[in-house]
């Protein structure tokens, strides 16, 4: 294997859904409030960063933020299961025919880089039928600091794909500045996808190495992950 392709998942690769409100309603359900849901923005975060952020906002003690955390995930993961039988998660354009593409191809591994906790994200690619494309992952659950997350993801494609994979055998592809950055961090080459709440401008000023409207243009996209 001599380059990985790491996707983010809200934004990237699909859209919608009801996360948000099975998130809302399990922090009400441990916690007795969202916080300020509305004024903490959620886009390129971990979930246990955006409640930590929301609980902190109102004066939650880290002790009692940490004994309800596991809590507070299985009750997000049993309602997003539940509420993604009537409300799926939309695939956004090019992203099935470019995902199959990549799958035919020897010499690209494909993998998450994602702030959702491995649970979430396993019931969102499920409900988008997305599951099989993807080998391995890092994941919100795995570490606080979305910067943290390229780190463990190279690890582990190392450990499935190949020992000498070096960061910049390997891309990032993700709609927010923070997924740059989480590139742009380990050393890896960044792509940025405008189909989040990002425009292309906004991501090439974060510093993205390439930037594009959407992934619809698959050869152009698949010649980059090989260069």
């Amino acid at each position: 294997m001599r380059r990985v392709a790491f996707f983010d998942i809200d934004g990237t690769l699909m859209t919608g859904g009801p996360a948000k409100d099975a998130f809302r309603t399990a922090m009400i359900d441990t916690f007795g409030t969202v916080g300020d849901i509305e004024g903490v923005s959620f886009g390129g975060k971990t979930d246990p960063q955006i409640a930590r952020e929301l609980l902190s906002g109102i004066g939650y003690e880290v002790d009692l933020i940490e004994e309800r955390f596991p809590l507070l995930w299985h009750y997000y993961a049993e309602r997003l299961e539940h509420q993604l039988i009537r409300c799926p998660m939309q695939v956004l354009p090019g992203v099935s025919e470019l995902l199959n593409t990549l799958g035919g191809i020897d010499d690209i591994g494909v993998g998450l880089l994602t702030g959702n906790i491995a649970r979430g994200a396993e019931l969102k690619l499920g409900s988008a039928g997305l599951t099989e494309h993807f080998a391995l992952g890092s994941y919100g659950s795995d570490h606080e600091e979305r910067e943290q997350l390229s780190r463990i993801a190279l690890e582990r494609a190392r450990d499935m794909w190949n020992p000498s994979l070096q960061p910049e055998h390997t891309v990032v592809i993700g709609d927010t500045p923070r997924d740059v950055l989480c590139g742009l961090k380990v050393g890896a080459r960044t792509l940025a996808v405008a189909t989040g709440s990002f425009t292309v401008s906004q991501l090439a000023e974060a510093g993205a190495d390439q930037v594009v409207v959407n992934l619809t243009a698959t050869d152009k996209i698949v010649s980059y992950l090989l260069a």
